[in-house]
């Protein structure tokens, strides 16, 4: 056997966290994200709550018409963070390759410290008896040949579960005759021009390669090569040095026509994406811009860039960007680099304003917090650390669209 993976994903996490944290909460529909009284949507559910239609990404306003008697939370990502590392730690344990694909899930390469699938069957059952024994929370499992197989059989048995796919065979036999939506990357898009050609079920895409290469292109060629259990992707630990662009956005409660309060909010959100870039040592070559009008319709405006050092290079582009952008209410705002690399010139530090950055745009610098803090009475500068944060980030933004000066 080429390489032998285990597929790690956590079971409703951040529903769980909280429901191990306060134990009142077991049993009950428990919906993590916006309040019914705020814009926004499902982060993730109880499996209490999945019975009655709800899950991730849906609308709040109709998780809470689906199910007006569950417990609503807002998250609280610095903890999920915090257990995340603990979980991650667990795992990596039994690894020679970890790769993480969110603060709840990775994929493992176990193959030198299994040697055969049996040793691998004694990995995954320690990772999901420490799991529950060291840190209360439950996983489902997978172990398989592939990262498609891995990922596959630990949707398998949720939740709490386990489930082998030893070899290409047994991936075949399992997934056959399902619809194309069981593989992994077909989406409700996809699914739906498969599902025009007459292509519906595995099977139908094994019989059908060429139409659906005709389809899809490279995806075709992809999805061809899962239908028969073909994936020989290996386990490759994420680094930030990878990523194709950093960003941040936030939705108001209200919408928002007001230039001056967008811009305030644009200033922030640079600041937000300064910090992450400056966290790996990133910048980038280009700006963009995420607007979402109040019915819905989404745009993105970008612009090449020299080197984006800091977050006033972000924010003047970005601010650049809006004034491009037709004048009616705005529901979601963001800003981000893009064309990443390692080399550029050096990122702002907060502490050495005085001695290594050119002092008139420490000054522009000081100058954006002097007038943001005069406009709202907030001292901004002196709490960037907890802006940086999701949440207080939000709260922020909501406190300036209510008392922004008239």
């Amino acid at each position: 056997m080429d390489q032998i993976i285990i597929h790690v994903d956590m079971d409703a996490f951040y529903a769980s966290v909280e429901v191990r944290d306060n134990p009142a909460l077991k049993g009950k529909p428990l919906i993590i994200g916006s309040l019914p009284s705020e814009r926004g949507v499902v982060a993730t559910c109880s499996y209490e709550a999945r019975r009655y239609g709800v899950h991730s990404a849906m609308n709040i306003k109709e998780a809470y018409r689906r199910c007006p008697k569950g417990v609503y939370m807002h998250p609280n990502f610095e903890k999920y963070r915090a257990v995340s590392a603990q979980l991650h730690e667990i795992w990596d344990s039994y690894a020679t390759a970890s790769e993480a694909i969110a603060l709840d899930e990775a994929y493992l390469d176990v193959t030198e410290r299994a040697k055969t699938f049996d040793g691998a069957r004694e990995i995954a059952r320690a990772i999901k008896r420490r799991t529950l024994e060291e840190l209360g929370l439950s996983c489902s499992v997978g172990l398989a040949y592939s990262k498609t197989a891995a990922k596959t059989a630990s949707e398998e048995k949720k939740p709490d579960g386990y489930f082998e796919i030893p070899d290409r065979q047994a991936f075949v036999e399992l997934m056959i005759d399902r619809d194309v939506r069981a593989l992994y990357t077909v989406g409700a898009k996809t699914a739906e021009k498969l599902y025009s050609a007459g292509i519906r079920t595995v099977r139908d895409i094994q019989e059908k390669q060429d139409t659906v290469v005709a389809l899809l292109g490279k995806q075709g060629q992809w999805l061809t090569q899962l239908a028969y259990g073909i994936d020989n992707r290996k386990v490759e630990p994420y680094l930030p040095q990878n990523a194709k662009s950093i960003s941040r956005e936030l939705t108001f409660q209200q919408d928002v026509d007001n230039d001056a309060l967008l811009m305030d909010v644009l200033f922030l959100l640079a600041l937000c994406v300064e910090h992450r870039a400056k966290r790996y040592k990133l910048y980038g070559r280009g700006v963009s811009l995420k607007i979402t009008f109040a019915d819905m319709k989404s745009i993105t405006r970008s612009k090449a860039t020299a080197t984006c050092e800091n977050a006033m290079d972000i924010y003047r582009e970005a601010v650049g960007l809006l004034g491009q952008v037709e004048k009616r209410p705005i529901r979601l705002i963001g800003t981000g680099i893009y064309n990443l690399s390692t080399e550029g010139g050096r990122q702002l530090s907060f502490d050495d304003l005085s001695k290594d950055i050119e002092q008139d745009r420490a000054d522009e610098l000081k100058a954006q917090f002097r007038l943001l803090e005069e406009r709202y009475h907030l001292d901004f500068e002196g709490h960037l650390e907890q802006i940086y944060r999701g949440e207080t980030l939000h709260r922020t933004a909501e406190y300036m669209r209510k008392h922004f000066p008239t």
